[in-house]
């Protein structure tokens, strides 16, 4: 059986009280000091809680009533990256079913010396094991022609928001320029109705040149997809824009987004409604 912080808490406290009791009817020094002990764990284990559930909380982010779970996962474990410096980013997104195909494509120069990797965030509501992703990541600089595939590494554990890191094929050098290519599918991980893609940037530095979402929808075309701007911290998501279809026929809808100088650490979330899947 589970229990949760609270609960143990509680039960540290109800021991500690009674074993109190006993100490006075017993007058047994050494019974007196477990239930001290055990009001004192009570005390931390009841802090500690309430510390997670303010940080779960101010790092909620909920969209058209919807909690985005793996965003708001994602921002809890968020690293800011400050190896590299980002000149370009373009994500493309192929949505088919209930399929997301994911393109993350970005260029820019190395800061610092000897970097061997580069790490991505994959989030989606659907926990699918790493093994399952089919994610497949090629070192453009070194391997223009993409001859080179390169097998993404999982960082820590398994969840709804996962840390992978792409090796290099061969080691940057401070100043050197940089072209990594990831791409990755995430099976049943949209479903009819509402769905989502978060683009995140975690950058240490304070604008990306220029930033580029890409999304393609294949079959019914979706009744709207829009864009929020997640402010983290417990403050409320805004609605940036609503899209509208670049292209759309019988087999296909198409949707683009072009930030120039994006902030360096921000979250956009691509809601959409689809009727049929």
């Amino acid at each position: 059986m589970q229990f949760s912080l609270e609960t143990a808490a509680a039960l540290a406290t109800v021991l500690g009280t009674g074993i109190s009791i006993l100490a006075l009817i017993q007058s047994r020094a050494w019974l007196t000091l477990i239930s001290c002990l055990l009001v004192c764990l009570s005390l931390a284990i009841g802090w500690y809680a309430r510390q997670k559930r303010v940080a779960l909380n101010s790092a909620s982010t909920v969209i058209e009533g919807h909690s985005i779970d793996s965003l708001n996962i994602a921002n809890l474990r968020r690293r800011v990256n400050r190896t590299f410096v980002v000149q370009t980013a373009h994500h493309t997104v192929r949505i088919e079913g209930e399929d997301m195909e994911i393109t993350w494509r970005y260029t820019g120069f190395c800061r610092a010396n000897q970097v061997s990797s580069m790490d991505f965030s994959i989030d989606s509501d659907e926990g699918t094991p790493f093994e399952q992703l089919n994610c497949v990541a090629f070192d453009l600089s070194h391997d223009p022609e993409m001859v080179h595939p390169i097998r993404p590494i999982l960082i820590g554990t398994e969840g709804i928001s996962k840390k992978v890191s792409v090796p290099f094929l061969a080691t940057l050098s401070a100043n050197e320029p940089f072209s990594v290519l990831l791409k990755c599918t995430l099976p049943r991980c949209v479903k009819a109705g509402f769905g989502y893609y978060t683009s995140t940037s975690s950058f240490g530095q304070s604008r990306v040149q220029k930033c580029t979402v890409h999304l393609t929808f294949v079959g019914a075309m979706p009744k709207w997809v829009r864009v929020y701007e997640s402010a983290g911290k417990g403050r409320a998501s805004s609605l940036l824009k609503t899209l509208p279809p670049l292209h759309a026929d019988g087999g296909s809808s198409e949707y683009k987004d072009v930030v120039e100088n994006r902030e360096g650490r921000s979250a956009r979330v691509y809601a959409f409604w689809r009727d049929l899947v």
